[in-house]
């Protein structure tokens, strides 16, 4: 049996996907077999630096700017996509904001940017490429939520209301789309190495019991499998280095 997927003929699209875990995951994919194309709001040199990792992979890639969090913006996107690489067999919402903010700060101009980004983009990316997915009988979405989904986190109480929706959004599509071949995950890591995290939460390091911060590497190897496995639907996988186990 074949461990890591083929995905020869396959085209992903990563949203969020020029840095960080989004980039980590557009590569393994492209490794896989996948050409991919790279989501991101505004890190153009960033995007085309994954570009050139994809396309030294063998594969092609197309960077695509767009705010994933507006409707309009995410047809135009997947359009755009079906025109340059073909259309999306494999999505993988990534994108997402973290702004630090306690109960007595948070504003609701900070809430609702933040549902709309981590939570509404979801819901529009899916629906744009579920069409073709559901015409053909095959499908993967991976949906990159967060520990915060579930404990308190470190970002706040937005944060953690924009991930446990995401989780609940995963199971309600996997739900009602297990018959027609698309499968719908999350992968919820927690303090995995990134800007986000070097930046707001550098200090947390004495709270995992592994002693380390996880790799992007290591959620994309959890997101390579997801896509690989056509048995597995509705699921969270958890990465937390021993911080939490469900």
């Amino acid at each position: 049996m074949r461990i890591s997927p083929d995905l020869a003929g396959r085209v992903a699209l990563v949203t969020g996907g020029s840095r960080g875990i989004g980039a980590a995951i557009a590569v393994m994919l492209a490794e896989g077999g996948a050409d991919v194309a790279i989501n991101y709001r505004s890190s153009t040199a960033e995007a085309n630096a994954v570009a050139v990792a994809v396309r030294a992979a063998g594969r092609r890639a197309l960077t695509v700017a767009a705010d994933v969090s507006d409707t309009m913006a995410v047809t135009r996107m997947v359009d755009l996509i079906q025109a340059g690489l073909g259309p999306v067999d494999i999505l993988v919402n990534n994108a997402g904001i973290g702004l630090v903010r306690g109960i007595d700060d948070l504003t609701e101009d900070d809430f609702d940017r933040t549902i709309a980004v981590n939570l509404k983009s979801v819901f529009l990316c899916t629906q744009a490429v579920l069409p073709h997915m559901r015409a053909q009988g095959w499908g993967r979405i991976v949906n990159i939520s967060s520990g915060a989904a579930r404990g308190a986190g470190g970002v706040g109480l937005h944060y953690n209301a924009s991930k446990a929706g995401m989780e609940g959004m995963t199971r309600g599509y996997a739900a009602r789309l297990v018959k027609e071949g698309i499968t719908v995950n999350a992968v919820a890591p927690s303090l995995i190495e990134t800007d986000m995290v070097k930046a707001g939460l550098g200090s947390s390091l004495s709270r995992i019991p592994l002693g380390r911060y996880g790799t992007p590497q290591e959620v994309a190897q959890v997101v390579l499998m997801l896509v690989g496995n056509a048995y597995m639907t509705g699921q969270t996988v958890a990465l937390s280095g021993g911080m939490s186990f469900s």
